[in-house]
């Protein structure tokens, strides 16, 4: 058996995030904004994607959003290692423009999509297998009619839903996603093991701006703090 529904969801804001630092698997955790991400982010998972089963990264940011979750759902949260960041080595804690200055030809290659060797940094196909592997163990272990929540970060987000649908770990073929947003993955049915991207980066009806501004609701025009409180 398999969950009928696993969600992928990626941690609230951090001031690592605020800053365009590379955190990797750094251990930093949520901001007042991410706290306020992962607390409106879990109000629409709860209402509409009722866990099952919470498993998180045993890094702190995933671990505080996961507990957001759990609070409202009474499902407890358990930890995985598996699913930690990508680790990015010796750019870890740098901006981009740091990153640049000290390796410049290594970031040109990454900025053009390819995968550069650094010291201490997984490669894309090393993080796809773990993380890919990790939320399919976890699904098996649900029925056909149960949820799985997986609570994560964005780099191993997307190159586990790669893994999931059979895409190639060394290009960039998954977008992004927004702090505290979440993608819907669902077996396909159309072969053992096979799943589809039903959606991605789906979150509360808040503007990026203000959602990255950690805008409360009350402060927001009243139909899209209705959104949010429904």
């Amino acid at each position: 058996m398999t969950a009928r529904a696993v969600v992928l969801w990626r941690h609230g804001r951090t001031a690592y995030n605020a800053a365009g630092r590379m955190q990797g698997q750094i251990d930093i955790p949520l901001d007042d904004v991410g706290r306020w991400q992962a607390v409106q982010g879990a109000q629409h998972l709860a209402q509409r994607l009722f866990p099952d089963r919470i498993v998180s990264s045993d890094l702190g940011r995933a671990v505080s959003t996961a507990e957001a979750l759990a609070g409202l759902s009474g499902v407890p949260v358990e930890t995985d290692p598996q699913l930690r960041e990508r680790s990015f080595g010796d750019w870890e804690g740098l901006t981009a423009e740091e990153i640049d200055a000290r390796w410049p030809e290594q970031f040109a290659v990454w900025r053009a999509g390819g995968d550069p060797h650094r010291t201490g940094a997984e490669t894309r196909a090393a993080v796809a297998q773990r993380f890919g592997a990790a939320v399919v163990r976890h699904a098996e272990s649900l029925d056909a009619d149960q949820t799985l929540v997986v609570v994560a970060h964005g780099a191993a987000i997307g190159l586990g839903i790669g893994a999931l649908l059979g895409l190639d770990a060394n290009r960039r073929l998954v977008a992004g996603l927004h702090n505290a947003h979440w993608s819907l993955v669902r077996p396909s049915g159309r072969s053992p093991g096979s799943w589809f991207l039903e959606a991605h980066n789906l979150g509360p009806a808040v503007a990026v701006d203000e959602w990255n501004a950690g805008m409360p609701p009350e402060s927001l025009p009243s139909s899209t703090a209705d959104a949010l409180r429904t």
